[in-house]
């Protein structure tokens, strides 16, 4: 089961990564063709080179139209990507000051209460999300700039979170079973089953 569940995991993440890829690349080319737009049309080179604003213009040197709408959507749906990853290696921040001085025993008491409660947040979240975008749905909202559908920004988000929810599910499981038999059916951040 941790192999399947390992391997969903890693490609929501290996797909959140790739989105996020393409949304930097595209935030660079939309800041370029910005400065080179404005620089094109600055009084300077309105001054001395009136036809170079028009040439960019022509060529298509400006930014990308709706790009803070693609970012947006796109930045959501990496953060629900991530979350699978994070959750079964257990990668998500923790401040230790205190438990470091508890025993094993009542530090794993606590990693089975944070890992239930963390899964409960995640589904919790997972059942917003999909009431959103059936509200979004129903209205027929778009976005501003590009028109295409809220409700598509908040189905792609809510694949990932659906995976997210089982793969908190899972953990919270294997770290009971882990408790009881002294074996967590679990990754470490290395990667080693503990």
């Amino acid at each position: 089961m941790l192999t399947l569940v390992e391997k969903i995991a890693r490609f929501t993440a290996i797909l959140g990564g790739l989105i996020l890829t393409v949304l930097v690349v595209l935030t660079c080319i939309s800041v370029i063709g910005r400065g080179l737009n404005t620089f094109g049309h600055s009084d300077f080179l309105e001054a001395y080179a009136p036809a170079f604003g028009d040439m960019l213009l022509a060529t298509g040197v400006a930014p990308i139209t709706g790009d803070f709408e693609l970012v947006e959507a796109g930045v959501a749906f990496a953060i629900f990507s991530f979350l699978p990853i994070c959750q079964l290696y257990g990668a998500h921040a923790t401040v230790d000051i205190f438990t470091s001085m508890l025993s094993k025993r009542v530090n794993e008491v606590l990693m089975i209460v944070w890992e239930i409660a963390l899964t409960a947040i995640v589904i919790l979240i997972t059942w917003r999300l999909f009431e959103g975008m059936q509200d979004k749905m129903k209205y027929g909202e778009t976005t501003f700039l590009l028109q295409f559908p809220i409700w598509q920004s908040y189905a792609a988000s809510l694949v990932p979170a659906i995976i997210a929810s089982l793969v908190g599910v899972y953990c919270s499981y294997a770290r009971i079973i882990g408790f009881v038999t002294g074996h967590t059916p679990l990754p470490n951040s290395e990667g080693a089953v503990h």
